[in-house]
């Protein structure tokens, strides 16, 4: 592992940890390095209005070091390209060339295509040297909410389901209501944390009344996603966990809508990123539609579910790219990008 890589592997360390707090922007951070590889000051983007990462790296550097701290030895590390342009804070080109910093080492260009490389150019044209794509890949995956929101208008959408190993989504009668362990469940609320909606179909909130919700240490410090049920009749529980609960007021019902109407609606309002927590016919149906970006599997290690399967049989055939595969308890967690393969 070279230096830049080192250094670029702690700022998306860093950036990590905004994931499910800046939304709509991205999660980014930012490390100072001196000429002897001291660590300066860090920073990570913590939510939408606030300050972001390379300003508040560089603010760190000056509780450490004093007011009068020069850069002009220095190399900023940042996850993302700098934005150019002021929006609710000022331009980080402008705190990056007031800093005199030597160097900038960027993780990934913008996505946004009104902004991707100015940053870039405005630094070069004014002398700093600027490294482009170190941790590109780790970097682009960070950020994917926001650049398929950003470049599309729609939310990134992960379609999340368990599954028995016959492939059912059900459990017979009398089973009880998880197929997914215990471990399982809590990856779950790990990933409903990063998220800024749940949607599921009314078939869904009539067979299961999920909560939908974030639970114990999950629900701190952030709101709970917004839970979008769609229904094509509107006939509807009105006593289910959504409409009741104390978190009732973040449900939301579309009635007639289809689901790439509700995601262009959502994402107008700002919403980056979803997961889809249905039942096999809208997952199928979404997925036929090329509409899910990612596919996240708990794979449970016992045959003789119930009636519901994943989808419609022989209505899709799609590949998952690069899958990764996680235990968790006796499950096994398979997560992947799905690419469709045309029907013969």
């Amino acid at each position: 592992m070279t230096p830049d890589e080192k250094h670029m592997r702690r700022a998306l360390t860093l950036a990590g940890k905004g994931l499910g707090f800046t939304s709509p922007n991205p999660p980014v951070g930012a490390v100072i390095v001196d000429e002897n590889e001291m660590v300066l000051g860090e920073g990570w983007h913590r939510g939408a209005g606030q300050a972001h990462a390379e300003v508040l790296a560089i603010e760190d550097a000056r509780r450490r070091f004093g007011e009068e701290i020069n850069f002009d030895r220095s190399t900023l590390y940042v996850t993302l390209e700098p934005c150019s342009t002021r929006g609710r804070t000022g331009a980080c080109t402008d705190a990056i060339l007031e800093g005199r910093f030597r160097r900038v080492v960027i993780g990934t260009a913008d996505p946004n295509p009104k902004h991707s490389g100015a940053a870039i150019s405005i630094l070069r044209n004014r002398g700093v040297e600027v490294e482009c794509g170190c941790l590109e890949s780790k970097a682009t995956d960070l950020i994917r909410f926001f650049a398929k929101h950003v470049t599309t208008g729609r939310p990134y959408l992960i379609a999340k389901s368990a599954i028995t190993l016959d492939g059912r989504t059900t459990l017979r009668n009398g089973d009880g209501p998880w197929i997914s362990s215990k471990e399982s469940r809590r990856d779950v609320q790990r990933w409903r944390r990063r998220i800024d909606a749940i949607l599921i179909g009314g078939e869904t909130l009539r067979r299961d009344n999920p909560r939908l919700t974030l639970r114990g240490a999950f629900a701190k410090g952030r709101p709970q996603p917004w839970r979008i049920v769609l229904s094509q009749s509107g006939d509807l529980p009105e006593e289910a966990y959504p409409f009741t609960d104390s978190h009732r007021d973040r449900t939301r019902v579309f009635v007639g809508e289809s689901l790439e109407a509700v995601l262009d609606r959502l994402g107008a309002e700002g919403v980056t990123s979803a997961m889809l927590e249905s039942g096999g016919r809208l997952f199928g149906a979404a997925l036929s539609a090329g509409l899910i970006d990612e596919i996240i599997l708990y794979v449970a290690p016992f045959l003789g579910g119930g009636s519901t399967g994943l989808g419609s049989p022989g209505g899709f055939l799609a590949d998952l790219e690069s899958p990764t595969f996680k235990r968790f308890g006796n499950d096994i967690r398979v997560i992947g990008r799905p690419r469709l393969r045309p029907l013969s």
